[in-house]
């Protein structure tokens, strides 16, 4: 990055040079695999996705032990990171967890990855303080749904947590083809309440809409996220 004759480039403005200089010396960070689709074809989403990621990191803040279910390229895990937490990102696509890792390496910062299934089994049973699983729950059959949550539940301490992140049921009438094809169980706050409830002994039910998380009526939510707390 240069202006051709070898000069830096500078900034009018003195304030913005730190910017300008770290781009020249660093380069630009980029995106992840699934990130720079949503970048191109849909950015609004983007918001979306990283204000659930913000809802999670500022819940979990100081966490130590956090394990992440379903990081995909892990283009959001880097707030819950920033916020203190020692995470270790999960996928079972180990073409996803490779693309996160170069990516981390190349900006500096970084955290341990696992390829694991969750529905092969819990993640160091008992291991961790806190969990978080966005987007995740809609893929998985309602067959398996409660290995998929009880698996999550085994992986925490005692006293752990775990935020469960999904599009709602009534979302559905509002979705993509894409996305509808993958979404394979989408249910009502009550249902995905008591799903939550066999395997946690509390749980709380936040509505989301775009970018904003509140308590809310269910029906409405386009996005559902759970807190668990409590480990049956």
């Amino acid at each position: 990055m240069g202006t051709g004759n070898g000069t830096a480039l500078k900034s009018r403005e003195t304030q913005y040079q730190f910017e300008v200089d770290l781009a020249l010396r660093d380069g630009f960070s980029r995106f992840g695999i699934m990130s720079n689709q949503t970048w191109k074809d849909d950015p609004r989403r983007l918001v979306f996705l990283l204000s659930r990621y913000k809802f999670v990191a500022k819940m979990l803040t100081g966490q130590k032990r956090v394990v992440e279910v379903g990081c995909a390229d892990a283009f959001g895990t880097r707030l819950v990171v920033q916020a203190g937490c020692t995470v270790t990102a999960t996928d079972f696509d180990p073409l996803f967890l490779d693309d996160a890792k170069k990516r981390m390496a190349a900006d500096g910062w970084a955290c341990d990855t696992l390829v694991h299934d969750i529905l092969s089994g819990p993640i160091a049973p008992g291991g961790f303080d806190a969990a978080y699983s966005l987007d995740v729950f809609e893929h998985i059959v309602p067959e398996q749904e409660d290995v998929y949550v009880g698996n999550i539940a085994k992986s925490l301490s005692a006293d752990g947590v775990a935020i469960i992140g999904s599009p709602s049921l009534q979302s559905q009438a509002y979705a993509s083809p894409p996305s509808k094809e993958g979404h394979v169980n989408c249910k009502d706050g009550n249902e995905y309440r008591q799903v939550m409830l066999r395997h946690f002994k509390n749980v709380f039910l936040f509505s989301m809409n775009d970018e904003v998380v509140h308590t809310g009526y269910h029906p409405m939510a386009h996005y559902l996220l759970a807190m668990c707390v409590g480990p049956r």
